[in-house]
């Protein structure tokens, strides 16, 4: 007898589902970008040459979007609970083993099963909160889910940079461990138990998926640092793409696919998958950038960086509520297209007035009007991504549409860093802005990009009519043969 997907009973309801989800999202959504700001120090105290201390992002980077749909795969397979407790696990004990790591290689192995252990969690949060809140009120939970991940991503080098300037760089690790200790008993207490179809798993298509993405993100991690035209990059960025162009057929093909290419079919799923890309590419390399100029131009310590863009960062925590309100009542299309034109504005805007000494009264309205469209976007694109497909496949659309978050602000960082690199430097205060305004450009330009995207998004309540046809296609297919 196939598993269902009806969770089992539950047992503490919304607000327990919507806290242990939403704390667990934070933590990995944090680990994206917290050591960035404590390279230096970890650096320091353990040593290593340049490569090695881009090998400690990395290595977080590349396990954590290459396994996210094989982490949900197992979750729908398994029960998403028990694989959500068991990848919570799996981060907690390595960010301990981060924190006690006696050299930079063993940071770095750290660093990769941390990514294992996110892959399963993160991709099951969305899963686990949808089976716990009522359909009518999904739009404030995801509000409030897409606030605490925005400001965890977003925030990363403040908190990484706090960290380390005032305790040390192992507490970047060590601020994980209390949180996952407390989360794991309330998970297995108050969470319902989930599955997908029961279908079995698929190995071929995990195999073409993770290999292609890895080869994918391999590259563009390592682009920038090589030289686009070395022969190991140029090798990942054609067997990553040939890969994936292989899990695409297969997928179309396959009895039972990880992925099934039937959902793209959805404009809603195609529309909001590539608007989420597309803005996860044009805010990471934004980001990226920005806080490097705040540090290496206008000379603000990190923590001081940090602080100076919360009107960006922190916007998430008190408008992504509304945002998902919003959703609700007048859909997901209109709040999300709004919102990437807004930040697409506040890239321009930020692109035409940074100077070596620019004021931070100049840059605020830049820095609120990004921070405003990225709060905008989250909590109601999770509700689209959600709404797109039909119950028992929630889990692998998450799945899908976080590895191409982490796949865009990946490709974001090296593009705008390639182009940053050719129109500038890092020499002077001028050879900076030289490069950074021409990255901006860019950046905005990709967002608005995302925004047409968005627009593609059915009105209203199509995007439930959608779901609601792919659950009758398996039937309809079965009568046909």
């Amino acid at each position: 007898m196939s598993q269902q997907a009806v969770p089992s009973a539950p047992r503490g309801g919304a607000v327990w589902a919507l806290v242990i989800t939403s704390v667990a999202g934070f933590m990995a959504a944090l680990d994206n970008l917290v050591v960035t700001t404590a390279l230096p120090s970890i650096r320091e105290d353990l040593g290593g040459g340049l490569h090695d201390l881009e090998w400690t992002v990395s290595a977080y980077t590349l396990t954590f979007a290459v396994l996210l749909m094989f982490g949900a795969a197992l979750g729908d397979r398994f029960g998403r609970r028990r694989l959500f407790l068991a990848g919570l696990t799996v981060f907690t004990g390595a960010s301990a083993a981060a924190a006690l790591a006696p050299g930079i290689d063993s940071l770095i192995a750290a660093r990769a099963v941390q990514g294992v252990g996110a892959a399963i969690m993160m991709p099951l949060t969305l899963t686990l909160l949808t089976a716990a809140v009522p359909a009518a009120k999904r739009g404030m939970a995801y509000g409030i889910w897409g606030a605490v991940n925005g400001l965890a991503v977003a925030s990363g080098p403040l908190i990484g940079g706090s960290l380390t300037e005032h305790i040390s760089w192992q507490w970047i690790f060590w601020l994980n461990v209390p949180l996952g200790v407390a989360l794991l008993p309330l998970a297995r207490l108050r969470l319902a138990e989930s599955y997908g179809t029961g279908a079995p798993l698929d190995i071929p298509g995990t195999l073409l998926a993770s290999g292609g993405l890895f080869g994918i993100v391999y590259g563009l991690v390592r682009g920038p640092a090589d030289g686009w035209t070395d022969g190991v990059v140029l090798t990942a960025l054609f067997a990553g793409a040939a890969l994936l162009a292989g899990f695409v057929i297969y997928g179309t093909r396959a009895k039972n696919p990880m992925l099934p290419m039937r959902l793209f079919r959805s404009r809603a799923f195609a529309g909001i998958n590539a608007a989420s890309l597309l803005m996860f590419l044009g805010m990471f390399g934004s980001i990226f950038l920005l806080s490097q100029y705040m540090q290496g131009v206008l000379g603000y310590s990190p923590t001081e960086a940090g602080l100076r863009m919360l009107p960006w960062t922190g916007m998430p925590m008190l408008v992504a509520p509304i945002a998902g309100i919003l959703s609700d009542r007048i859909g997901g299309r209109p709040v999300v297209a709004t919102g990437l034109f807004f930040q697409a504005a506040g890239l321009g805007y930020l692109a035409s007035v940074i100077t070596v000494d620019a004021s931070y009264a100049v840059q605020l309205p830049g820095l609120i009007m990004s921070g405003i469209g990225m709060a905008l976007f989250f909590a109601p694109a999770s509700n689209l991504v959600m709404s797109s497909v039909r119950g028992s496949e929630q889990g692998i659309a998450s799945g899908a549409n976080n590895a191409l978050r982490e796949v865009g602000g990946a490709l974001g960082i090296a593009i705008m860093g390639s182009i940053f690199s050719a129109q500038g430097g890092y020499e002077t205060g001028q050879t900076f802005v030289d490069g950074l305004r021409p990255a901006l450009v860019t950046g905005a330009a990709v967002v608005a990009l995302a925004g047409v995207a968005a627009l593609v998004i059915p009105r209203g309540r199509v995007a439930q009519a959608s779901a609601a046809e792919d659950a009758v296609a398996p039937v309809r297919e079965t009568i046909a043969a």
